[in-house]
């Protein structure tokens, strides 16, 4: 970092505060700019990898991209793009009071019309944002993004227009935040990142309101998971630190097991592997030792063999095939066939985990029945897998088998 100007590295710290990517970065600078500049601003490919060049330091921003940075950042001039030392990254209790201090979508209507409401409704919508987790176990994502927009936008309203105790409108800030969990992974898997991003931050709003720390932490790992796959991993390591703060250490074990993994999967995708494998040890730890107390619906799906299988996830993106393939192999022999796209995500780690281990043909056969049980999957996620699955087996195109599967199932690039 020594050799980066001070003005790149305040450029990259004051986007991250804000938990932004740099493809949101990229949307905020031409917000910013006036109708005449916007017209000779480049495409938003193209201001991306601006955006990535200035904040490593490579070229400085010019005209008009530094008044633009100004008015998004709200700072002047001299002391963004000033040659003193930038300060240091901010721990993450300050990112996140940056984050939530920006602007409150959650504030009720003054003259609110709407019926009262009371623990029965409230019921009603813990039982629906649970049917939508089920759901989402079974339907991918593009099946699902309109239903879950449609009850989040309905319990923002209800939140908005109601009427209710102030035990109620806690309980109704802790199902928006449940609700915007789900949206936000929904849209994720239908290739909407960016709409994943703002619902997460809804969420993660709604659950401080609420007075819910472990929430906020799931919603916060949400969304460093979000960061992690599909931007900088460097950022996705940031925030899944302040995922594990914003839960506290006295969360619920699973929810502090899931928050410990985000960290070991940021990590791994970043390159660290040291700092991955303490976090995974972390994770096993805080799962071995249940509290015996009632835990959130949103963690039902944690347990022992999830955990597994992040962990030779995290190997396999480490490249030590020989830790991840035994693990994958042992859980998939037993995984519900029913939960399609998780366990043709889950084969694609083993398929490139093979081939790591300079295993072709079973790496082949392995894909194959990925590729098959996902063709007909409404998930990016997957979509994704499928590519990153062929390119992997790309080098062993002499092996008769991979260069059948590769003529069978060529990708649209």
């Amino acid at each position: 970092m020594s050799d980066v100007p001070a003005w790149a590295v305040r450029l990259r710290i004051a986007r991250r505060e804000r938990l932004w990517t740099q493809r949101e970065m990229a949307k905020r600078l031409a917000e910013a700019a006036d109708e005449h500049t916007r017209a000779y601003l480049p495409e938003r490919d193209s201001m991306l990898r601006m955006i990535k060049y200035w904040e490593a330091g490579r070229h400085r921003p010019k005209d008009p991209y530094p008044m633009l940075y100004c008015r998004v950042f709200g700072m002047e001039e001299d002391e963004l793009f000033s040659d003193a030392a930038a300060s240091p990254r901010r721990p993450p209790a300050d990112v996140l009071k940056e984050l939530l201090g920006r602007e409150n979508p959650l504030v009720p209507e003054r003259s609110r019309r709407g019926r009262r409401i009371g623990a029965g409704t409230l019921a009603d919508m813990s039982a629906r944002v649970h049917s939508l987790r089920l759901a989402d176990d079974v339907l991918a994502g593009r099946d699902l993004i309109q239903p879950a927009f449609r009850e989040l936008h309905a319990a923002v309203r209800m939140y908005r227009e109601s009427i209710f105790t102030e035990d109620v409108g806690r309980g109704l800030l802790v199902t928006i935040g449940e609700f915007a969990h789900i949206a936000g992974w929904v849209a994720g898997d239908a290739g909407q990142s960016d709409q994943a991003a703002g619902t997460y931050r809804l969420g993660i709003s709604a659950a401080h309101q609420a007075g819910d720390g472990t929430l906020a932490g799931h919603l916060i790992g949400a969304l460093a998971y979000q960061v992690t796959n599909s931007a900088d991993p460097a950022e996705g390591v940031a925030l899944a630190h302040t995922a594990l703060n914003a839960a506290g250490p006295h969360a619920p074990p699973r929810a502090r097991a899931l928050c410990w993994d985000r960290v070991a999967w940021a990590h791994a995708r970043a390159g660290q592997a040291q700092e991955a494998i303490r976090a995974l040890a972390e994770a096993d730890e805080a799962l071995a030792h249940p509290s015996g107390e009632a835990e959130p619906a949103y963690l039902y799906w944690v347990n022992t063999g999830e955990l597994q299988i992040m962990k030779a996830r995290a190997y396999t993106e480490l490249r030590r095939p020989l830790r991840a393939v035994p693990i994958l192999t042992d859980i998939l022999s037993r995984y519900d066939a029913t939960h399609s796209r998780e366990l043709a995500l889950y084969l694609s780690w083993l398929a490139v985990a093979l081939a790591d281990a300079n295993e072709p043909e079973e790496a082949a056969d392995v894909a194959v029945r990925m590729l098959t049980l996902s063709a007909d999957v409404a998930s990016d996620r997957v979509a994704h897998r499928a590519r990153v699955v062929l390119d992997r087996l790309k080098p062993y195109r002499d092996v008769r088998r991979v260069r059948e599967l590769i003529n069978d199932h060529r990708w649209p690039a």
